[in-house]
């Protein structure tokens, strides 16, 4: 069993607090640090002391101050300088990549979204595996692998080098599930039926033909959209009002057969 080493603090840096202070003020407008908030052993002969960041618009943040010394020196020597969160702090958010911020609806005309070689979602149109790096056989597909299906691909007339795996299939229907589409959106909850029964929906075939169709209903919110069996909407096919929605028929025509004369007689 291997014992952990804790690592001793070292006296004078722990007590270099002053040093640090002053090393910041050297660098940063007097005004800024406020109140020495404490100080952490980073290393052997390393040290961090935080001071609270005054500068407003930065609440919750702190300076922090590392110093060292040399072994057998007095002398201490300061590090860095670095303005770090701590609890509370009013920070930016997790960056993301942009391919991972893009949303359907952002590109625009002259856009283009690359699909990676190795994108889990996508096999060898010819295969059926769920991994597009290893072909039918189980051998790997390197670069020249991958444009030799291309090419073969070509020659057969496949059409489509690439198709959805199961995982990109899988990913695909909750995605249409979880959306406008759905089951649980507060258009479905009220519709009168749902688009199983619809005369307008045009159902899918193969994997998602048993839970999928495309709205064809030009009046329907859903037009040309995918939804669920139990989706549903107003414009139903079989939608029917009920009489208190019905419109309230005009009066009968009335048949005036008075004239002139009758009214001079009146």
């Amino acid at each position: 069993m291997i014992a952990s080493t804790r690592i001793k603090p070292d006296a004078v840096l722990v007590d270099a607090s002053e040093v640090a202070r002053n090393a910041l003020v050297s660098d940063v407008d007097k005004s800024d640090v406020g109140e020495h908030l404490g100080h952490d052993v980073e290393g052997e002969r390393v040290v961090s002391h935080y001071f609270a960041c005054a500068r407003p618009g930065y609440r919750g943040w702190r300076w922090s101050v590392t110093v060292t010394r040399a072994s057998r020196q007095k002398a201490v020597t300061v590090d860095e300088i670095v303005l770090i969160p701590g609890d509370g702090a009013i920070t930016a958010p997790a960056w993301v990549p942009y391919k991972e911020r893009i949303q359907p609806g952002d590109l625009s005309p002259g856009d283009l979204l690359p699909v990676e070689d190795d994108d889990a979602r996508l096999v060898p149109t010819y295969s059926f595996g769920d991994d597009p790096s290893v072909d039918p056989l189980g051998d790997s597909l390197d670069d020249e692998g991958r444009a030799q299906v291309r090419r073969v691909a070509e020659e057969l007339f496949l059409g489509r080098v690439r198709t959805l795996s199961p995982e990109g299939r899988a990913q695909a229907a909750q995605r249409w599930y979880d959306g406008d589409g759905g089951p649980e959106t507060t258009l479905a909850q009220s519709a009168p039926a749902q688009c199983f029964s619809c005369g307008f929906l045009l159902r899918l075939t193969g994997t998602f033909s048993d839970t999928f169709g495309v709205c064809a209903n030009g009046n329907a919110n859903d037009d040309g959209r995918v939804v669920t069996f139990n989706h549903g909407c107003g414009a139903h096919s079989e939608a029917q009002l009920s009489k208190k929605q019905q419109a309230v028929p005009p009066p009968d025509h009335v048949f005036d057969t008075l004239t002139p004369g009758d009214i001079e007689t009146f």
